[in-house]
């Protein structure tokens, strides 16, 4: 693993403590820490490369056993604010626990884990969520579930921008609701769309691939 690698989980782990993770997953700050050490290994061969607003290099996901997302979206802000994300209301409460990773994405076997090479997907604003995705699954890649996208938004605010949110076409509920992130009233709201219908402000997020 390179020292920029090793630098950027010490910072990710570091933002996470920040907000308070190791009590909400009922860990103390060392336990919780520790939950990345296998991470360590995994990321050997990861090749750093500088953040950007459309792409993402590295990235650590808390599952929803460590922290759920109706816990998580409260700590997310946009860049430069500090308003608290919510979740939206049409999704009604204990409903994200109804969401599910679908076939396509495996995860890794952990409570925490990384993602390496993840992209925000503008190219797929104004696209339907369902044709969106099998141009995702054909390039190797697959979509990123709700942890997932809240991870990125915890992470790295510069992602979520206006007309520039994201589907998280990972995450499915056996029916036609796809979630997403997008901005509302000043803040990261965790939403819901229609699998058949486009926005020209909402994309598709994607990922090369996970480390346990």
């Amino acid at each position: 693993m390179t020292q920029e690698i090793a630098t950027e989980i010490d910072r990710q782990l570091d933002v996470l403590v920040g907000k308070g993770y190791p009590a909400l997953a009922g860990l103390g700050e060392g336990e919780f820490r520790a939950l990345a050490d296998p991470v360590r290994v995994a990321a050997a061969d990861v090749v750093p490369a500088a953040p950007s607003e459309q792409q993402v290099t590295f990235l650590l996901v808390t599952t929803r056993d460590v922290v759920p997302a109706e816990d998580a979206m409260p700590l997310t802000t946009l860049l430069g604010s500090t308003k608290p994300g919510v979740v939206d209301r049409n999704h009604g409460d204990g409903d994200l626990a109804g969401y599910l990773p679908i076939d396509a994405v495996r995860l890794p076997a952990a409570r925490l884990y990384a993602l390496v090479d993840v992209e925000r997907g503008e190219e797929f604003c104004d696209v339907r969520p369902q044709d969106a995705l099998p141009v995702v699954l054909g390039r190797g890649r697959t979509p990123l579930t709700i942890d997932e996208g809240v991870a990125l938004v915890t992470q790295f605010p510069q992602v979520l921008q206006t007309n520039r949110c994201f589907m998280l076409s990972g995450s499915r509920r056996h029916d036609k609701r796809v979630p997403a992130l997008w901005i509302g009233q000043g803040a990261p709201k965790l939403g819901w769309c229609w699998d058949g219908n486009p926005h020209s402000w909402l994309g598709t997020a994607s990922v090369g691939r996970r480390l346990g």
